[in-house]
């Protein structure tokens, strides 16, 4: 299956008009917390969701997806089992550490995972400190570190791992161990609804059925950070902003993108914070 696109790199407002037209299946094994919330967030943007994890299924499914999430945010045994045979099978396939660290059974399978050689690592700067084995992660789910803290750390994980990272903040930075982009904007209340970052690593998935790693983890970290921010121009607070953020992804528009991403998405420099 899969969508061949005609460059694998495509600035942020193509990359969402190639997914609009496609449609990419995406399969997500994820947090049992998020899943509703989750495949919302891919039919509004205009993806396929699958919350395919039952191990038996689990790869068959990995096999004809354009692009798969793993995400270990409620790692039980089925789900682990699950997880790699979406590692083995996928084409494409993005891992979500989520609140690895301190927790010993998703901490080693994250790091099991990350062997098996994802196309994309995304998660906050604590979690992705810790995957590396440069932290203890954060608080459950809540980053103790910012991304600047964490550029080094990524970058080298790029280029140790072979997968682009995404390092989700107030700035986002994506690296691919040699070029680091700052991908800025985005609304608080994205981190006070359920799902937020776990839907973003969906999206990621979904961008990866049109492009290549890098313009894909780019994309999604800019499409969700407009749709939050026209999400909290409305809303009254987590509840209404919940609603406002599904209703944003549904009406963004490739032009919408284009008109900002160039001030939104910038190089980080050699030696400066991102």
């Amino acid at each position: 299956m899969g969508v061949a696109p005609s460059s694998p790199h495509p600035a942020p407002d193509e990359a969402l008009a190639r997914l609009r037209e496609h449609r990419p299946l995406v399969q997500c094994v994820t947090n049992a917390v998020v899943t509703g919330f989750t495949a919302n967030a891919l039919l509004a943007l205009g993806a396929t969701p699958a919350m395919v994890d039952l191990p038996g299924e689990a790869g068959a499914f990995a096999a004809v997806a354009d692009g798969s999430l793993v995400n270990v945010g409620t790692p039980h045994a089925e789900q682990r089992d699950g997880a790699r045979e979406v590692a083995a099978a996928s084409r494409a396939w993005v891992l979500d550490p989520v609140a690895v660290g301190a927790l010993p059974v998703r901490t080693a399978l994250a790091r099991e995972l990350l062997a098996a050689g994802p196309a994309v690592v995304r998660g906050n700067a604590s979690e992705v400190m810790a995957l590396a084995g440069a932290g203890q992660g954060g608080r459950g789910v809540d980053a103790l570190h910012g991304t600047d803290a964490a550029r080094h750390v990524a970058e080298e994980l790029a280029r140790t791992s072979g997968a682009v990272v995404a390092v989700s903040g107030e700035v986002d930075l994506v690296t691919d161990g040699t070029t680091a982009l700052r991908v800025h904007g985005g609304s608080e209340l994205l981190t006070r609804v359920t799902g937020g970052g776990c839907s973003l690593g969906a999206t990621t998935a979904a961008f990866l059925g049109v492009c290549a790693p890098l313009p894909a983890a780019v994309a999604a970290a800019l499409v969700h950070k407009l749709a939050a921010e026209r999400a909290a121009a409305t809303a009254a607070g987590p509840g209404s902003f919940a609603v406002a953020f599904l209703d944003a992804l549904a009406s963004l528009t490739p032009d919408d993108v284009g008109a900002v991403a160039a001030s939104r998405v910038v190089e980080a420099q050699q030696g400066a914070r991102p």
